[in-house]
């Protein structure tokens, strides 16, 4: 008897049209998708953006190795690369993924493996471009055989969904990769 005076007070007290608008579930599944859109593609593109990140860094890392496998076997210096000539090598082995102009490109002779010191080439805590420019010359110079070299290659990756400075860590939103390589020369002439 309560739940037959309680709907009738409801239909007395709400017109039919605000009693059809209060029942009618049609829309649902466009208003719950609309709510939860914006938070589930920026969960993917978080996502897309931290896996191309860490491609990038492995193919940079790769392109490294492999540059420092042609200077290491001597091959670098029987052919005369020019830093031009190294640069162009480590691009060819970025596949189209970084603007290699942007490259930093250093290739150094140690006095001995202590010696080596991986340093990145900008300050981390640089707000704009004018302050996050390469602070430190490349540098170039094979080495001859039995040569103990390092060869450092770095890039500000661009970030284009920057949620809270998570993948950024320059003050420009960029993230900096770097791949770094030290061996001795084998004993070539």
């Amino acid at each position: 008897m309560a739940t037959n005076l309680a709907s009738l007070i409801k239909r007395a007290l709400l017109p039919k049209r605000r009693r059809d608008f209060v029942r009618d579930e049609r829309g649902v599944t466009a208003v719950e998708f609309g709510i939860l859109a914006v938070p589930f593609f920026s969960i993917i593109g978080a996502i897309l953006e931290t896996s191309l990140v860490f491609l990038s860094g492995q193919i940079l890392d790769s392109a490294v190795q492999d540059s420092g496998r042609l200077l290491r076997t001597g091959q670098v210096q029987a052919a005369n690369y020019t830093p031009a000539k190294f640069r162009e090598y480590v691009c060819g082995r970025l596949y189209g993924l970084f603007n290699c102009s942007n490259l930093f490109v250093e290739v150094q002779v140690l006095t001995s493996f202590n010696a080596a010191t991986i340093k990145p080439p900008v300050d981390y805590s640089c707000k704009t471009q004018d302050e996050c420019k390469w602070n430190r010359p490349e540098a170039y110079s094979p080495g001859a055989g039995s040569s103990i070299v390092v060869v450092q290659v770095y890039y500000k990756w661009p970030i284009m969904l920057n949620f809270g400075s998570l993948l950024a860590n320059l003050g420009t939103g960029e993230h900096l990769l770097g791949a770094a390589t030290v061996f001795r020369n084998e004993p070539f002439s």
